[in-house]
């Protein structure tokens, strides 16, 4: 299990909001959802996407665009078109004034718009909850990225736009996993280009010492790690293995253990069935007592507390 892979695992896609806009000009969508990613592909036409703070940006057609919330955006066929629909939390569309909403109608599986042949198509993905396990990958995101479709060649784009019209047995599963799919293919591309700056622990993946680490490290979270087991495994003294894996991450081996447990235990403890008990005992944990001393000193609230926020 590589860096990318461990942390979008946990909090995969579960019945994430999916949806196909086709739009005429011109159009503006006020996104207030307060999601905490989304992702937005232009199909055709001309879009931009302007967060609340930062710098707006065009999209062209192939163009993937990649939002992290909660901070409420535009999407709109130009900048200085008023908000004709406003999207609130759990998907609820109002009009600008809060009443009724006019000019938009569905048309289809997952589609709505202002017009059924509109000359901009946009497919939007959404992930409505958050999840702990994602925290590191969203903390290394500025608020707005876009991978320009001229960049990248994905099978990925094409395949979603035609299977979100679909209402096929099991296919909310289907687009869940797509969705998975374009979001790492995304941010892989993303952190590939000149100039981004990706996280410790991405970069740190490619190296032949620090990256099967990393990797022990996300596919066994309970097995009992120290630093001289790491090294062991790694086939370097336990001095250099601790230098390199600090220096590449940028917090030491057991920070990052403790820190990676304590995110899949917030994740995990999410689950309606969840014991403190049992998630102490998959995140490497000898009791619930150990794993919610840990969690109280890290996160401020206790496991039960932090599951009971979780739910209401």
């Amino acid at each position: 299990m590589d860096a990318v892979v461990g942390l979008l695992d946990g909090p995969r896609a579960q019945g994430a909001f999916l949806l196909r806009s086709v739009l005429t000009p011109p159009w503006s969508l006020a996104i207030r959802d307060e999601a905490p990613l989304t992702l937005v592909v232009l199909v055709r036409g001309d879009a931009w996407v302007a967060p609340e703070k930062g710098t707006a940006v065009r999209l062209t057609p192939g163009d993937t665009a990649i939002v992290r919330g909660p901070a409420p955006y535009r999407v709109a066929d130009d900048l200085s078109t008023e908000p004709q629909a406003v999207i609130h939390p759990g998907q609820r569309c109002t009009g600008p004034d809060g009443g009724e909403l006019r000019g938009m109608s569905e048309w289809g599986v997952r589609t709505w718009g202002n017009s059924v042949d509109g000359p901009t198509m946009l497919l939007t993905g959404t992930y409505p909850m958050w999840g702990a396990v994602s925290q590191r990958l969203l903390i290394a995101l500025p608020p707005l990225l876009v991978v320009p479709g001229d960049s990248w060649d994905s099978p990925l784009i094409p395949l979603l736009a035609d299977e979100i019209g679909k209402d096929d047995p099991g296919q909310e599963v289907v687009l869940d996993r797509l969705l998975d799919l374009l979001l790492i293919a995304v941010l892989r591309e993303w952190f590939a280009r000149p100039g981004a700056e990706p996280p410790g622990w991405y970069q740190a993946h490619g190296d032949p010492v620090v990256g099967p680490a990393l990797r022990m490290l996300h596919h066994e979270p309970a097995r009992p790690w120290t630093v001289a087991a790491l090294a062991a495994e790694t086939g370097v003294s336990r001095a250099a293995f601790a230098r390199r894996f600090t220096a590449l991450v940028g917090e030491p081996p057991m920070s990052y253990l403790t820190g990676w447990r304590l995110s899949l235990a917030a994740d995990l403890l999410r689950e309606p069935h969840a014991t403190v008990g049992a998630v102490a005992r998959q995140v490497g944990y000898g009791s619930s007592f150990a794993l919610s001393t840990a969690f109280k000193r890290r996160r401020g609230v206790s496991p039960r507390e932090h599951r009971s926020a979780a739910w209401r």
